[in-house]
């Protein structure tokens, strides 16, 4: 004889351990963009912080829903100041983005990043190879 009565009270048991395991189980299979992502505005403020240590190259992405991304590359000299930097990156978007958005500079070391053809965009660092520059992200 069985120790509970005839019920379902052994599938119920289970189940919501089962349940927990399918659930993350299907949340470690997203995909997961990390930190260094701003997503959807129509307008993005990037403030930059520090000198540059070392030389090296800013890589962000700017993608647009239902657009491929767009890759955007900015090259950096050492002992760059914030101001410097920052104009570097805004003539970057202007340059391989100005397509799909509209940069400008303000208080010198922000970029705004505005929308252009379309609702709502992502910003995303790709990678940054120089030492002692900070990137934040603020939605508009």
């Amino acid at each position: 004889m069985l120790p509970w009565p005839e019920t379902n009270a052994p599938a119920l048991m289970l189940a919501k351990p089962f349940r927990c395991l399918l659930l993350l189980t299907v949340l470690s299979a997203l995909p997961w963009t990390g930190p260094t992502m701003a997503d959807g505005s129509n307008k993005w403020r990037l403030e930059f912080s520090g000198a540059a240590e070392s030389a090296g190259e800013i890589v962000l992405e700017i993608a647009a829903s239902h657009e491929t991304p767009i890759e955007v590359k900015a090259v950096i000299d050492g002992n760059d100041g914030e101001n410097h930097v920052a104009r570097k990156v805004k003539r970057a978007i202007d340059r391989q983005a100005g397509r799909i958005v509209d940069a400008e500079l303000d208080d010198g070391e922000d970029v705004l990043v505005k929308r252009h053809l379309f609702r709502q965009f992502s910003i995303r660092v790709v990678s940054n190879t120089v030492k002692g520059v900070r990137i934040r992200f603020d939605p508009e």
